[in-house]
């Protein structure tokens, strides 16, 4: 029954079935890595990327765009220190600690902020404690730094009437603030003296960039792949019609 199959115009089907298969499998692999390799930069790419005023990114009415993570952004505004929140659990250089986040009212002018305007959290650093930290900042600000979607991990902050949230989640800072709140945080590159006392907070711990990063890499994985289950069904075909052809026996292989 294999003897049909071992025909030389049968051996180069044979050969052309494996480096088919073979392609398929490489070339998805590739693309497969390249989704991957997408996922874990792109927040590393945008870090040295042209910072943009936040009105150029989003609105406080809008939701937090997808492409806006990472993104270096500008602000103008001033310090709301009695809003002060820190966020426990925050590794840094093999230590866990706090983030000091305050609120910055956006504006257009720092000098002439309207109270009320909606405000974005910004991470000004790290310290070892909430004790530790040193007190919030006052006064108009310029902030440079990354922009990133609120977390939201699933922690419930079970101290609701205390300023240490388990996670930075918008939901829950908002209860400190009495203004609106934009739908994502920024973490400090530079904030005038913002951020003197703190330890930086640097690009590293930034979060890594949702599984949809990249998505066409995967997708091209997944079809070079089917592909390739594609050419071994022809090719298990393709041998089946021929030991049937030869032998006018049905085959089974």
């Amino acid at each position: 029954m294999l003897r049909p199959l071992l025909t030389p115009r049968m051996l180069g089907l044979h050969l052309a079935a494996v480096v088919a298969v073979a392609a398929a499998v490489l070339l998805g692999l590739w693309q497969y890595g390249a989704w991957q390799h997408g996922r874990e930069d792109r927040a590393a790419s945008l870090v040295h990327a042209p910072t943009k005023p936040l009105s150029a990114v989003m609105t406080s009415d809008e939701p937090f765009p997808a492409a806006g993570v990472g993104q270096p952004v500008r602000i103008e505004g001033r310090w709301l220190p009695s809003s002060t929140v820190y966020v426990a659990h925050r590794p840094s250089h093999g230590h866990t600690g706090v983030w000091a986040v305050t609120p910055v009212e956006v504006c257009a002018d720092a000098g002439t902020c309207r109270r009320g305007d909606p405000a974005i959290l910004v991470v000004r650093g790290w310290a070892p404690s909430v004790r530790q930290a040193p007190a919030a900042p006052r006064g108009p600000v310029t902030v440079t730094g990354w922009l990133q979607p609120g977390e939201g991990s699933g922690d419930t902050d079970r101290h609701p009437d205390d300023d240490v949230l388990p996670q930075l989640r918008i939901a829950d800072a908002i209860q400190h603030v009495d203004q609106d709140l934009y739908g994502g945080y920024v973490i400090a590159r530079t904030a005038g003296t913002g951020t003197l006392g703190l330890t930086g907070v640097t690009p590293a711990s930034l979060p890594q960039a949702p599984a949809s990063t990249n998505l066409r890499n995967l997708l091209y994985a997944l079809e070079w792949w089917a592909f390739g289950g594609f050419a071994v069904f022809m090719w298990w075909r393709w041998c089946r019609d021929e030991v049937t052809r030869v032998t006018g026996v049905p085959s089974n292989a």
